[in-house]
């Protein structure tokens, strides 16, 4: 028999995670510094042939020197700073490269990170499922907060979702409302609202804050929704649409807003060194993550450089990390530059030289971790 049930949490939390891109590595997804590289050499075909990709690789020739035979590659930091500077300044580029062309190809180039980094995301990971059965065995009072695009994670909590509990990912989409024309996006369960569990059953909700976005979101800036699509995360880079399948004879479609018809956007936020912050969502995240890390006793980071770029989660740590506050640094690169880096967070922060492969398969490591 089923009853409804509110899924509530502790008010501290024990650990929270901090996931970098060296977290997802081990499944093949590429690292910031590779994604570049990937687009405008790798020979990837439906980068090379399609629209998008021709003219965002056009773009780079023109205005970036590089070496492919010696790897050297600009930036991709490089690329969005110098893309986002005439954007703010409100200027065009020259003739050939206007401020509103200048936008599309800011765009596009996002798509085709969007599509390089789901070339490996579309499996379980083996790490990511020991990672979450070592937070159910050793302490469920765990939030994680992930740097990371891709839905490994997600996927591999496939296996616990129910009967163990459910993925909160602290942003209100609109598969969460009753109206007629979302009815069939209606089948992802709002951890915040009573839920219905058998009475045997104790599920909890547990917490992922992905600070970057989501291959998996879909963003209408005409009614400032986001649309959940947990298995849907292709790009057709020709027209630069999402793109969603039917079952059992997998017919493709396009993806539009179901509210307002307004064609979807990404939901991802690039790497520049000019962030913009007050995206509705991004902003939300910004806050929750704050008080997650306010209110945990122990903060663990994985595979995570705290990047230079990244200056927005370093403010957002240095505010709410307190001297009493436990942190724990897990990076296979012992690096001085690393070291003072997190230092400059915390005096007290420990060191542990660890892949996330090794870190979750050894025992001793995560009885550590997780006590």
């Amino acid at each position: 028999m089923k009853t409804q049930k509110f899924l509530q949490y502790p008010p501290q939390r024990n650990i929270v995670f901090i996931l970098g891109a060296g977290a997802s590595r081990p499944d093949g997804v590429p690292l910031q510094r590779d994604t570049l590289p990937m687009i405008i050499a790798q020979n990837i075909p439906e980068i090379q042939n399609s629209e998008i990709g021709k003219i965002v690789i056009e773009f780079i020739k023109d205005n970036f020197e590089y070496n492919a035979v010696t790897q050297q590659f600009p930036q991709l930091e490089a690329v969005f700073g110098f893309l986002d500077y005439f954007i703010q300044q409100n200027e065009s580029l020259n003739v050939k490269y206007p401020n509103q062309r200048l936008r599309e190809i800011r765009e596009y180039l996002i798509k085709l990170i969007h599509y390089v980094v789901n070339l490996q995301t579309d499996k379980t990971s083996h790490y990511y499922q020991i990672f979450w059965n070592s937070i159910i065995q050793k302490n469920r009072n765990t939030s994680i907060i992930t740097l990371n695009y891709d839905t490994l994670l997600e996927q591999a909590f496939d296996h616990l979702y129910k009967k163990v509990g459910y993925i909160d990912y602290c942003i209100p989409f609109m598969n969460y409302e009753k109206l007629p024309q979302l009815n069939q996006y209606n089948f992802w369960v709002n951890p915040r609202e009573p839920v219905l569990v058998e009475e045997d059953e104790n599920p909890i909700p547990f917490k992922i804050l992905k600070l970057h976005g989501s291959l998996n979101w879909k963003y209408c800036n005409c009614c400032n929704q986001t649309l959940l699509t947990p298995w849907d995360r292709n790009i057709d880079l020709n027209k630069g649409k999402f793109l969603g399948y039917t079952y059992p004879g997998k017919l493709e479609y396009e993806y539009s807003c179901p509210i307002d018809g307004t064609e979807f956007q990404t939901l991802i936020m690039p790497p520049s060194y000019l962030k913009f912050l007050n995206h509705p969502v991004i902003s939300q995240l910004m806050t929750e993550s704050s008080r997650e890390i306010r209110n945990a006793k122990k903060i663990v980071f994985v595979g995570y450089s705290l990047s230079n770029a990244d200056i927005h989660v370093k403010a957002l740590l240095k505010k709410q990390i307190t001297p009493e506050k436990e942190l724990i640094v897990i990076n296979p690169k012992k690096k001085e530059s690393l070291e003072l880096n997190y230092k400059s967070l915390s005096k007290n922060a420990k060191f542990i030289d660890s892949s996330f492969e090794d870190f979750v398969q050894n025992r001793e490591l995560t009885d550590l971790i997780f006590s």
